[in-house]
C-alpha cells in the first residue's frame, strides 16, 4: 500500500467540486466560486511539478478567486526561494484575486520572510493576522496556529473596521483552530490534515497532523463556525497516500 501510495496516488491529482450551503449568504453572491489549494510542501523539482499542476488546474476552472491555505514549503533552504516563485508564478496572471495565508510549515527553520515577499512580486494577498475586501467578501487571514503567531481577535477586528456589514470568510490553516475563530464569519477554509493521507479500509487514518484531528476532510457545516478542509496537494511525514488522492477543490457558495 506504501509503495502504491508513494508512486501512484500521491500524483493522482483531482479537480473536486463542492456546493458549500451558508445560512443567510447574500443573495448577489449565489454562486461565488472558490478555488482552494493548501499544502503544496514544496521541497524539489518532484513536489514543485504536482504544485504546479494543481495551480493549472485551479486556474483552468476560472475561479472567481483562489485561496492559498498554507505549508507552501516543508522547510526553508537557500535554494528553495526561487522554485517556490517559479511554481506561483503563473498566479500573477489573476491580477490580485488570490489571497493566502502561511502554514506552520512555513514557520519551520526559518521565519516565512521569503513567502512575504514571492506574495509580494506576485500580487498575491498574504493575510497575517489582518483582512482585506475583496468582491464585496471581508476575508479574514488568520497567521498559523502551531507557531503561535495566531491572532485572531485581531483579525477579526480588523475585518469589523473595515467590512462590518460584509459576509466575511476566515481562511486559518489549522482546522481545528475553528473552534476559537471569534464568531462573525460564514465560513472558514482550512488544509493542514491532508484528509487523513494515508487512510485504510473503514476509513481510519493512523497518523493525524496536531489540530487537523477534529476536522479532517470536506466540509462541516455544524461546526461552531462552518468549516470546509481540503485534503491538499502534497505530502508531510511519509511521502504517500492511500485512498485519499491529492486534490483542487473547487467550492460554489450557495444562499442556504
Amino acid at each position: 500500500m506504501f509503495v502504491y501510495g508513494a508512486i501512484c496516488e500521491r500524483k493522482n491529482l483531482q479537480v473536486r467540486k463542492f456546493d458549500i450551503p451558508l445560512p443567510g449568504w447574500p443573495k448577489h453572491l449565489d454562486g461565488y466560486r472558490i478555488a482552494l489549494l493548501a499544502d503544496f510542501h514544496v521541497q524539489n523539482l518532484d513536489t514543485a511539478e504536482l504544485a504546479s499542476h494543481a495551480i493549472h488546474l485551479a486556474m483552468g476552472e476560472q475561479p472567481d478567486v483562489v485561496v492559498l491555505a498554507g505549508d507552501f514549503v516543508d522547510d526553508w533552504f537557500p535554494s528553495l526561494p526561487p522554485l517556490l516563485g517559479d511554481v506561483l508564478a503563473p498566479l500573477r496572471l489573476l491580477k490580485g484575486k488570490v489571497l493566502a495565508v502561511p502554514g506552520n510549515h512555513d514557520y519551520f527553520t526559518a521565519p516565512p520572510d521569503a513567502l512575504v515577499v514571492i506574495c509580494e512580486e506576485l500580487e498575491i494577498s498574504l493575510l497575517r493576522n489582518s483582512s482585506q475586501i475583496l468582491d464585496g467578501i471581508c476575508w479574514v487571514g488568520i497567521d498559523s496556529y502551531q507557531a503561535k503567531v495566531a491572532k485572531p481577535h485581531l483579525a477579526m477586528e480588523s475585518a469589523q473596521a473595515i467590512g462590518a456589514e460584509l459576509p466575511k470568510i476566515a481562511l486559518w490553516h489549522e482546522p481545528d483552530a475553528v473552534d476559537f475563530l471569534p464568531d462573525g464569519a460564514a465560513l472558514m477554509l482550512s488544509g493542514h490534515s491532508h484528509g487523513g493521507q494515508f487512510v485504510l479500509p473503514g476509513g481510519w487514518a493512523p497518523k493525524h497532523s496536531t489540530m487537523g484531528r477534529k476536522y479532517v476532510r470536506g466540509f462541516y457545516p455544524k461546526a461552531r463556525t462552518p468549516i470546509f478542509v481540503t485534503s491538499g496537494v502534497g505530502t508531510t511525514f511519509l511521502p504517500s497516500r492511500f485512498n485519499c488522492p491529492p486534490e483542487v477543490a473547487i467550492l460554489t457558495l450557495k444562499s442556504a
